[in-house]
């Protein structure tokens, strides 16, 4: 299981870039796929990326495919999310968390969720 501490979130203006970090702590973080998640007030929490446990291979929702890009570095047990051409409706609490191969939250993976980061586009 890991522990994981997002940031990186802030307010930005329409067509510009942030650069999300998570950090996960406990046991063995390259054993784990890891996916961010985005969520917002009334809604259900959202797939956004996913990347391997070596990163060899990553997956995007069709809504920010072409401007959001997953890496990691297990070195530093930690995933990136790099956000480019943000639009208003980016804006949410971003999560990361291992993942299932369906791209699921793997609950077995973690102890809980992180706290999560904001990021608000304004347009």
């Amino acid at each position: 299981q890991v522990q994981l501490v997002e940031s990186g979130g802030g307010l930005v203006q329409a067509g510009g870039s942030l650069k999300l970090s998570c950090v996960a702590s406990g046991r063995t973080f390259s054993s784990y796929a890891m996916g961010w998640f985005r969520q917002v007030p009334g809604k259900e929490r959202e797939f956004v990326a996913a990347i391997g446990r070596t990163g060899g291979s990553t997956n995007y929702a069709d809504s920010v495919k072409g401007r959001f890009a997953i890496s990691r570095d297990n070195a530093k047990s930690t995933v990136y999310l790099q956000m480019n051409s943000l639009k208003p409706e980016d804006t949410a609490v971003y999560y990361c968390a291992p993942i299932r191969p369906d791209f699921t939250p793997n609950s077995y993976g973690m102890d809980s969720w992180g706290k999560g980061t904001l990021v608000t586009v304004s347009s």
